[in-house]
């Protein structure tokens, strides 16, 4: 029985969507990544219960970690995006969690800007709280361990495919890592075997919103929105470059024709997030139907009710969707551009 609901709220669903097509269903994804850390840092020390922990958050993180400090007895202090809606500003407000949240910005860059720079100002006055720094401490991949192991026991890795947002890395990057090697470590290119001695395979798969800087597409812009979550206007310290084997830039228009066709066709009602995810996966399932493609729906669909499930009726049939495939980030056009990253360790320079 679990003692506390963010236990529960972590733990995701394995669902069979049709011939080796797999979904990842989490309710809040970062949960299971707050609850790993808080947990790390307490026992080793870092933080006492009572203390206060500190971070920026376009919104997802701001719940999990306000879960994690309510199931912890510690204090949550957040920067928040402009995303931030009412629903999510008033389950904050009930759980005790303190949000500020930056002004109306459509430059997601100048965003993020300020929130970092408001937690230095916070830091600056109140030394004693705890900068949880999601975007840049790997024991938010902590989290992860878990799901992996029961990943390889349902789907095995055997030829095996993980499609998921990168966003800050922690996820994706978490998930290939255990997956690859049982012990945590990183395989490299020729696939190994875990310890076990099952043999794996496993691809990952990462996609981004155009105008993300992490994999070298911030000359471009997306006229609807950028997707919160997935990419980054400043380079996050958790996205492992040499984890990626291909990558998939996606508009939102076309998130959008993913995500209301998630719903329609397999009832998984999900986050803008999870409709570009599903795009990618459909895509790589039908390039090599022999591989198991398991992909990520990070949150639920409640957030975009109006500003994308309303809309359903400009949906594009994904039968009239394709990446364009490219071979460089001079190239990337939209609404969905695909290219191989073979574990790069990092953007090329100039990108």
């Amino acid at each position: 029985m679990d003692q506390h609901v963010a236990e529960a709220i972590g733990r995701p669903d394995l669902i069979r969507l049709g011939d080796r097509l797999v979904c990842l269903r989490f309710e809040t994804m970062k949960v299971v990544s707050a609850l790993a850390a808080v947990r790390h840092l307490l026992d080793t020390g870092v933080v006492r219960r009572g203390d206060t922990l500190l971070d920026s958050s376009s919104g997802i993180y701001a719940y999990a970690l306000a879960l994690a400090c309510h199931r912890h007895g510690m204090h949550c202090h957040v920067v928040g995006s402009t995303t931030v809606d009412r629903t999510l500003r008033t389950q904050l407000a009930v759980l005790g969690a303190t949000l500020e949240q930056m002004e109306p910005c459509d430059d997601l860059k100048l965003d993020q800007k300020r929130r970092v720079e408001r937690i230095h100002e916070i830091l600056a006055a109140h030394p004693e709280y705890h900068w949880m720094r999601q975007y840049h401490d790997d024991i938010h991949y902590l989290g992860y361990r878990g799901i992996a192991d029961r990943i390889r026991e349902e789907t095995g890795t055997e030829r095996l495919t993980v499609v998921g947002g990168v966003g800050s890395g922690a996820s994706t990057g978490a998930l290939a890592r255990y997956l690859r090697d049982a012990s945590g470590g990183v395989s490299g290119n020729v696939p190994g075997r875990a310890a076990h001695g099952a043999p794996t395979d496993v691809e990952l798969i990462g996609v981004q919103p155009y105008g993300s800087l992490t994999f070298g597409a911030q000359h471009t812009s997306d006229p609807e929105i950028i997707i919160a979550g997935i990419g980054s206007s400043i380079p996050f310290g958790n996205v492992s470059h040499e984890l990626y084997d291909t990558l998939h830039w996606i508009s939102f228009d076309a998130a959008l024709s993913g995500a209301v066709d998630l719903l329609r066709r397999h009832a998984v009602f999900a986050g803008l997030s999870t409709g570009a995810a599903y795009l990618a996966a459909r895509h790589e399932h039908d390039r090599a139907p022999e591989r198991t493609v398991l992909f990520i729906a990070p949150d639920t669909g409640h957030r975009y009710t109006d500003t994308v499930y309303a809309r359903h009726r400009e949906a594009a049939p994904l039968a009239h969707l394709a990446p364009r495939d490219i071979a460089d980030q001079t190239e990337l056009a939209l609404p969905w551009s695909r290219m191989p990253w073979n574990r790069t360790p990092s953007p090329p320079l100039g990108a």
